[in-house]
């Protein structure tokens, strides 16, 4: 198969969907990987590397999807690349369609075969492709809050491990998941007072108990947020938003010291954080009522190195499957990718975005039947 990967085009991304070690891999087994000059530079993977592991070096991300039958990526597909999808594309990258409508209509009009990796769910019921960028969401927001912390930088100027005679930071943290422990983890090692919150008790347990002994663990609710957000220095979000869910209103915030910070790792406007508004590593900070924010929503990006690793070696196996076999024989065979195809020749088979827009969805059962 002939895989392409273009240069990401989202502000502030620098990750890469497939590093040089990876791509040795698809050229070993007969395919040919077509990519876009500097789309791994930032990260710290040069076009002679890809050279060396069998890749073709192309000038533009036209000439990529030209080239290509599969597009790999990081981010959703973005306005300047909807006139580039051709109906014989495998797409395969974070599509995240109930968020974006004007995506999810090119890609229906474009009639691809896309699968979403942050849909792509194990026997348990885990997303194995969205783990690792989890995890370093929660490590990467973490460092990102002590960072704007320091006086430097218009924060409370305190060093989260304390000091002889002096407390360590407060760090309130929202969900118990990878994107929470990893931040929490981090903190711990760190010295501060860390408190996690989740309403899953056996998670806390689970917690506490054996991933990260000792840390202090909350049952969240709206009483106990309050009180535990009343004295933190810093807050993370770390819950993934659904219509309804508020863990700090507007009203709540007056209840917190000024100056204190609120991280959104999950950076949904108006979410689970009702103040939250999207911000760039760039642009990172604004304040609300004397409470600073950061809402950043790609933060893995600053990492770019190590994401684009644990990215690749994440996907490379469904890529290699998909390469290999073709998208249908390759979901009918993995039971984890089925969950992921969520565009096939103009039909939406993802129900969220479905629900989401008003649009007509086709089980992905019938789907098999037709193509």
């Amino acid at each position: 198969m002939k895989i392409g990967m273009p240069k990401e085009i989202k502000e502030n991304e620098y990750r890469v969907a497939i590093v040089p070690h990876n791509i040795s891999k698809l050229t070993a087994s007969g395919h040919e990987v077509y990519v876009e000059t500097g789309a791994g530079l930032a990260a710290g993977f040069t076009d002679e590397q890809y050279v060396q592991a069998g890749a073709r070096i192309l000038p533009d991300a036209a000439s990529v999807y030209k080239a290509g039958d599969m597009i790999v990526k990081v981010k959703e597909i973005l306005p300047p690349e909807f006139p580039l999808l051709e109906e014989r594309h495998t797409i395969c990258t974070y599509i995240h369609s109930a968020n974006r409508l004007p995506q999810t209509e090119a890609l229906l009009k474009a009639k691809v075969v896309a699968f979403a990796y942050e849909d792509v769910k194990d026997e348990q019921g885990g997303f194995p492709l969205l783990e690792p960028m989890s995890r370093l969401a929660g490590e990467t927001g973490l460092l990102t809050g002590l960072f704007y912390s320091f006086t430097t930088h218009g924060g409370s100027g305190k060093i989260v491990c304390g000091n002889p005679g002096i407390r360590p930071m407060k760090i309130v943290i929202f969900g118990a998941g990878h994107v929470g422990i990893g931040a929490a983890r981090l903190a711990h090692k760190l010295g501060a007072d860390v408190v996690l919150m989740d309403v899953n008790i056996k998670q806390l347990e689970l917690v506490s108990d054996q991933i990260i002994p000792g840390i202090k663990t909350v049952f969240s609710t709206h009483d106990n947020i309050v009180a535990e957000i009343r004295d933190a220095d810093i807050v993370f979000n770390c819950v993934k938003w659904f219509p309804g869910l508020t863990l700090i209103s507007r009203d709540m915030l007056k209840g917190m010291q000024k100056g204190s910070l609120i991280v959104d790792i999950d950076a949904e406007p108006g979410g689970a954080i009702e103040t939250c508004r999207y911000t760039t590593h760039e642009d990172p900070l604004y304040e609300v009522d004397g409470i600073r924010h950061i809402c950043i929503a790609n933060l893995p990006s600053s990492v770019a190195n190590t994401a684009s690793q644990s990215l690749s070696n994440a996907t490379i196996p469904y890529i290699q499957e998909i390469a290999d076999k073709g998208w249908k024989q390759a979901a009918l065979d993995n039971g984890r990718l089925i969950y992921g195809l969520d565009f096939v020749k103009g039909y939406l088979t993802f129900k969220d975005t479905a629900e989401a827009f008003g649009l007509e969805l086709t089980p992905k059962e019938k789907i098999f039947e037709m193509f």
